[in-house]
């Protein structure tokens, strides 16, 4: 009875948990983000400090790197942008194209008329008038306007005061559990730096990549979609399987032939394979040790819980999860069913042999 009466309340936790989530995240996100990148951020901060700097001032040069950083990305795509739009107008006429030969393929199984496909369209778009759309437009360009500025401020304040936030949480707990606190405390912080930073290590690896081999195969704006698709690698599996499926579309709608299509597919499939097995294992390392179920799982409870931030945030902090789980006796389960199987064997494989080459 005992124990039927703990999984109840366990249930009822993770529930309650995930609801609250749920209600509270136009709060939240903004939070975790800062959070998140501020732990990104704080050893930067630290150097800089340790060169002489106030915190708030080193803690302010750390945000304007940070809009650095994204500026230059921005930066990047519009200037491919532009060339891309160019050839809208031809893609257009591509497109216009690729509709018309699937209406006809369309009348020609199904029997539906040229002319009811399109009444069955018009009524499909009857109830989102154009003055509906841009002001929901509008508004949630003002609501991720808002959150931008949130996101930039809640980080300047958990660099500022992130040694405050530190012992705040060594004061929660007991004397003798103080040292398993800030062991967690400090490896919570390492996730963040080494799945993140060797994340935005990865991703311009990936432009180079990419870059390389849409060029190769002939596809216009190649940098454009190259940018794009490691941008997308933020979000573990489901961003690199949009980021090809939209070139391939944008290969098509540039009037590209088979060759060019197995091209690109060719193209993701080398980079998949040298992403997977080389640069995973060696730039991200094994601080977020988690399974591929569980790495599943997580993004589409992210996703279902806080949409696209979830999905991005998902894997750091679930890496934070399972830190909490090994260190905390009575979690420990969890965290051996969260993690895999070899994390604890030695390790003697070709990745090991170059991080030690490296390390020399």
């Amino acid at each position: 009875m005992d124990k039927l009466q703990h999984s109840i309340y366990t249930l009822l936790f993770f529930f309650l948990t995930f609801a609250g989530l749920y209600f509270s995240a136009a709060f939240l996100i903004p939070i975790a983000l800062s959070a998140i990148f501020a732990m990104l951020l704080s050893r930067l901060s630290s150097w800089f400090e340790h060169k002489g700097m106030g915190r708030g001032l080193a803690s302010f040069l750390c945000i304007l790197i940070f809009l650095g950083s994204i500026a230059i990305v921005v930066t990047l795509l519009a200037w491919q942008l532009s060339g891309f739009a160019e050839n809208i107008d031809v893609m257009k006429e591509r497109v216009a194209s690729l509709f018309t030969n699937l209406r006809r393929w369309l009348h020609e199984s199904t029997g539906i008329t040229m002319k009811q496909q399109q009444q069955i369209a018009k009524e499909g778009s009857a109830g989102s008038g154009a003055g509906s759309m841009l002001a929901a437009f509008a508004a949630s360009m003002m609501s991720i306007l808002v959150n931008a500025i949130l996101v930039l401020v809640y980080m300047f304040l958990f660099l500022v005061y992130r040694s405050h936030i530190k012992k705040f949480i060594l004061k929660l707990v007991p004397a003798d559990e103080k040292n398993t606190a800030e062991n967690i405390v400090h490896k919570s912080g390492n996730v963040a730096q080494q799945y993140l930073g060797g994340l935005g290590a990865m991703i311009v690896l990936l432009w180079i990549m990419y870059g390389i081999g849409f060029s190769i195969v002939g596809v216009e704006s190649a940098i454009f979609f190259a940018v794009l698709c490691g941008i997308l690698e933020i979000i573990p599996f489901v961003g690199n399987i949009t980021g090809t499926s939209l070139t391939v579309l944008a290969v098509v709608a540039q009037g590209g032939d088979t060759k060019m299509i197995i091209g690109v597919l060719v193209t993701y499939a080398m980079v998949q394979f040298i992403q997977t097995y080389l640069l995973e294992p060696l730039i991200v390392g094994e601080q977020v040790n988690i399974n591929p179920l569980f790495t599943i799982l997580v993004i589409v409870l992210g996703e279902m819980v806080w949409g696209v931030a979830g999905m991005i945030l998902a894997i750091p902090l679930l890496g934070i999860v399972k830190i909490i789980c090994d260190q905390v006796p009575q979690l420990q389960p969890y965290g051996f069913l969260i993690g895999t199987e070899n994390q604890r064997q030695k390790k003697t494989g070709v990745i090991d042999k170059l991080k030690l080459m490296l390390s020399r």
